[in-house]
């Protein structure tokens, strides 16, 4: 069995969201393989979760002044500023017999990968919660615990601002946010990689009462959140942990081939529509 892997560098941020449904299109009709995908963001681009409120949560006015672009994702979640990182995207057929049915082991299908890449980096990175010896209903009332704690801080629409069960963390931060959806019979997770962190450029691009509670979510956001160059003190380009994550997917998936490819011409056509039609139109973005 093969999996297509494809490489497709920095594009906008409609561009990459359209592309990941129009290869959820050609997954559905059987077209295309399984699909692991590596992309960045040029320019950098905030995007909203699927049910994200674009009224209360994000200031346009300081995305713009910045140069951050604006989408929203076909996934769930809160808002991600995609800036300097590597983004990956895993698309497969909900019928195919690799796909666990439940979130949480579909989730392992593709981050266990990914933490098996970042390891040989010198990361010691784990899915938070993997092995909780309590079993999933106790990690779920640690989960509301920590909820109701965040509560008491300041709210923020930001996804990295604290770690998830079956979140990818680092020295007990999350380092690698992800998202879900299963649409038309086919499952997509995509997430993001972060090279470095900018709380205060991610803080300013979301929506405060004050500059007051702006400051606090920043810190609070170092507090919960880091980055590949963080921990290991050193500068990383995006072809070294691209390269890495590729190696850690390929020994996780084995016997199944990892097979670099490239969109096809029908896939490409898919998400110039999308583009055009849903992913820069406001009505999708500020729809809620």
């Amino acid at each position: 069995m093969k999996w297509r892997l494809l490489r497709t560098g920095h594009n906008s941020g409609a561009w990459n969201m359209a592309v990941d449904e129009a290869i959820m299109i050609h997954v559905a009709k059987k077209a295309v393989p399984p699909t692991f995908r590596l992309y960045g963001w040029a320019p950098p681009t905030l995007s909203l979760g699927r049910l994200q409120s674009f009224e209360r949560d994000v200031d346009p006015e300081n995305c713009r002044n910045l140069g951050v672009d604006i989408v929203r994702r076909p996934t769930g979640g809160r808002a991600v500023l995609h800036d300097n990182e590597v983004t990956y995207s895993f698309i497969i057929s909900e019928d195919d017999p690799l796909l666990p049915p439940n979130l949480r082991d579909s989730f392992y299908l593709a981050t266990e990968g990914i933490v098996k890449g970042l390891s040989t980096l010198g990361l010691d990175a784990e899915i938070k919660g993997r092995q909780c010896a309590g079993g999933l209903a106790d990690a779920y009332q640690s989960e509301l615990r920590g909820n109701r704690e965040a509560n008491q801080n300041v709210q923020s629409g930001a996804c990295f601002d604290s770690p998830s069960w079956y979140e990818v963390v680092a020295e007990n931060k999350k380092l690698v946010g992800s998202a879900q959806a299963r649409l038309k019979g086919v499952f997509l997770q995509h997430g993001s990689i972060l090279i470095t962190l900018d709380a205060d450029k991610i803080c300013r691009v979301l929506q405060y009462d004050d500059p007051d509670a702006r400051a606090l979510a920043s810190t609070q956001l170092l507090e919960h959140a880091t980055s590949i160059e963080a921990i290991l003190g050193r500068p990383v380009s995006f072809q070294e942990i691209e390269e890495a994550v590729i190696s850690g997917m390929k020994a996780h998936i084995s016997p199944i081939e990892l097979v670099e490819g490239e969109l096809l011409p029908e896939e490409l056509a898919s998400a110039k529509d999308l583009i055009s039609r849903k992913y820069r139109a406001d009505a999708w973005t500020k729809r809620r």
